[in-house]
């Protein structure tokens, strides 16, 4: 089965072909649906010829989508009224399934989410002690994200880590996608058991342009008595934070060059970055009961060596540890753990198109 998947980002729209072997055999990058000259998504289509199925990276499946759907009216529906959770990315996704669905309207076309591999949570990491009202009526809670970012690179680490019988499935991993946006995954047996990215994928980790967590006091206060809009806010804590409001730039190379150059605001950016980010791989080997695998990629996770180096040399409490030399050469998929080490580190290429291609195979055969 030849699967076209569909990513769908706020800024940018990938087609990826897949044979039946999952061997790539066709690619485009486009600008984001919105941004699309007139016939260029079809002329990119056209290019990459014929396919079976269509997998669509969706963000946002609530508490309904927990794995891969085929779509119909009704989940297209049901999709939309999600949008308000994820602004970011939820349209996109949803025009540009639209728009291939009208060019290719009898292949079956398959929705895979980013929040469906966190449907394993326990009731203790997927609540909030906010009032039951909040949580039954509005659905406040815990979803996570990235999720088919961690389930491809968990699955990978596994076989990269397997002992020589094959075994290492039950290894107690930490999964680091760190890209624009970022979040870790406390991941068992193929589970994930704890997240970051919580109701919104703005929890969590200092990201490119967003905050990550913030005292939701000090939202309150800009509001009620710094006197800014919600709007505002929202604008600010998206677009105009994280990594762009400490450095100027949301571009995690030009930070770490701007660091080693002593530039004081790319070494604070980079200091907060590695501090959030090694509390949270801590919080997350807390969920597990310890740590045998630590797992990065992602943009910044399989090309910042000192992102990489910076965050494992203080977890070393955790039995990790990096061979510096060959973590800075390490070109995914890679183990740049130091000898002796206790636990394994990797360096896995972001592959969320297979995980997709994946879910198809999965959803058409049910």
């Amino acid at each position: 089965m030849r699967v076209l998947v569909v990513n769908a980002g706020s800024s940018s729209l990938k087609l990826r072909l897949l044979d039946g072997d999952d061997a790539t055999v066709g690619r485009e990058d486009l600008p984001a649906p919105g941004d699309l000259a007139p016939g260029a998504l079809a002329e990119a289509v056209d290019r990459l010829g014929p396919f079976d199925a269509v997998g669509h990276r969706v963000v946002h499946g609530g508490t309904d989508f927990t794995g891969p759907v085929l779509v119909d009216g009704d989940v297209r529906g049901r999709l939309a009224a999600l949008a308000d959770l994820a602004p970011l990315h939820q349209p996109a996704g949803l025009t540009a399934l639209d728009a291939v669905c009208e060019l290719a309207p009898g292949v079956p076309a398959v929705a895979c989410f980013d929040t469906a591999f966190h449907a394993t949570l326990p009731p203790e990491a997927a609540t909030y002690a906010v009032p039951a009202e909040w949580r039954d009526r509005f659905g406040v809670r815990r979803y996570g994200f990235h999720g088919l970012s961690h389930a491809h690179a968990a699955r990978r680490a596994g076989e990269m880590t397997a002992g020589p019988d094959g075994d290492g499935g039950d290894a107690r991993m930490v999964s680091c996608h760190l890209g624009a946006g970022a979040s870790l995954a406390a991941v068992r047996a193929g589970r994930s058991l704890d997240t970051t990215m919580g109701f919104t994928p703005l929890e969590g980790l200092v990201m490119a342009t967003r905050s990550g967590t913030v005292d939701p006091g000090a939202v309150l206060w800009l509001q009620t008595h710094a006197g800014l809009t919600a709007d505002q806010v929202a604008e600010a804590l998206e677009h105009r934070s994280g990594l762009t409001a400490l450095a100027g730039t949301g571009d995690m190379a030009a930070v770490v060059e701007r660091a080693g150059a002593g530039d004081p605001a790319a070494s604070l950016a980079l200091a907060t970055y590695v501090h959030r980010l090694r509390a949270g791989i801590a919080a997350m080997a807390a969920a597990l009961g310890g740590l045998d695998v630590l797992v990065f990629t992602g943009g910044v996770g399989e090309n910042a060596a000192a992102v990489r180096t910076g965050t494992v040399d203080g977890l070393g409490f955790l039995g990790v540890a990096v061979d510096h030399e060959h973590d800075a050469a390490a070109v995914p998929d890679a183990e740049v753990t130091a000898p002796g080490a206790r636990g394994r580190v990797v360096v896995v290429a972001a592959r969320e198109d297979l995980e997709i291609a994946r879910g198809v195979r999965c959803a058409l055969r049910a």
